[in-house]
């Protein structure tokens, strides 16, 4: 496996198995494990261009995969070669590829290189994070961020009218779509910010979830985290009651009796 996106899930089953073999959780499955591990190593060297075949990259240095939405690659490989840095630190390894062994740093180096492309260091300058710097897509192939605001234009907008006179539009987008990662570039860093060029300005949820698992990662420093450490849920504080008093039977007195004799009279 060469590639990590929304519907192809190997690369990253391979990652989270060769994790139960660097805990020494393998047991009886060792050499089957130990196959995963192989098949994951062979992806995270095959991104760093170190395998035996590797992944094919922009002049720029992006991972490119194909035209459409390429982007998800990208964040997504980024992402697990963050996670797999964390777990080679954890187990004091190396990366084994082709070329020789890679030190875990280079893996979030890596990733860390995709990103800076992502926002802008590219040879387009060009951020592909929506509202991110100077110089961002415009033409987001988006509905809700091609048509004006409401609050800017009351104005009933219909199904047929949002598409005919507003997405068809050749102007920026009247609303922005912050945050949002689109396609991004073709295989030679070009990018054409036009809206009906769905394959390269359209966004997507699973280009921007990879995302921000980096940058939170990458915001700690390259000290490391131990991820193969057991996760231990903290028990759950008692909770003491108190028993409450048996209640109390209320009793009628008995009507207080007199010492003095009853005397009766006759006349």
């Amino acid at each position: 496996m060469t590639e990590f996106g929304w519907d192809v899930k190997y690369a990253g089953v391979q990652a989270v198995v060769a994790k139960f073999l660097m805990q020494g959780k393998a047991g009886g499955y060792t050499p089957v494990f130990e196959k995963y591990l192989e098949k994951a190593e062979f992806f995270m060297c095959s991104c760093l261009g170190k395998g035996t075949q590797n992944v094919q990259k922009t002049p720029g240095g992006l991972i490119f995969r194909q035209r459409w939405n390429n982007m998800q690659f990208v964040t997504s490989a980024s992402f697990l070669l963050t996670v797999y840095s964390d777990y080679l630190s954890s187990a004091g390894k190396n990366l084994n590829c082709a070329s020789g062994s890679v030190n875990p740093s280079e893996l979030l180096s890596f990733a860390q290189s995709q990103v800076d492309y992502i926002l802008g260091d590219n040879p387009r300058a060009t951020s592909y994070m929506v509202g991110y710097g100077s110089n961002y897509p415009q033409q987001v192939h988006h509905r809700g961020s091609s048509i004006v605001s409401i609050k800017a234009d009351s104005s009933f907008v219909s199904c047929r009218g949002g598409y005919a006179t507003w997405f068809s539009r050749k102007a920026s987008d009247p609303n922005l779509l912050s945050g949002a990662i689109v396609g991004g570039p073709d295989a030679y860093d070009n990018f054409a910010d036009e809206r009906d060029n769905y394959e390269q300005t359209e966004p997507a949820t699973y280009n921007n979830a990879p995302l921000l698992g980096i940058l939170a990662r990458l915001n700690g420093g390259h000290s490391g985290y131990n991820q193969l450490l057991p996760v231990i849920v903290p028990a759950p504080t008692p909770v003491v009651t108190k028993p409450k008093p048996a209640p109390q039977s209320k009793t009628t007195p008995a009507p207080a009796s007199s010492s003095t004799p009853i005397a009766l009279s006759r006349r």
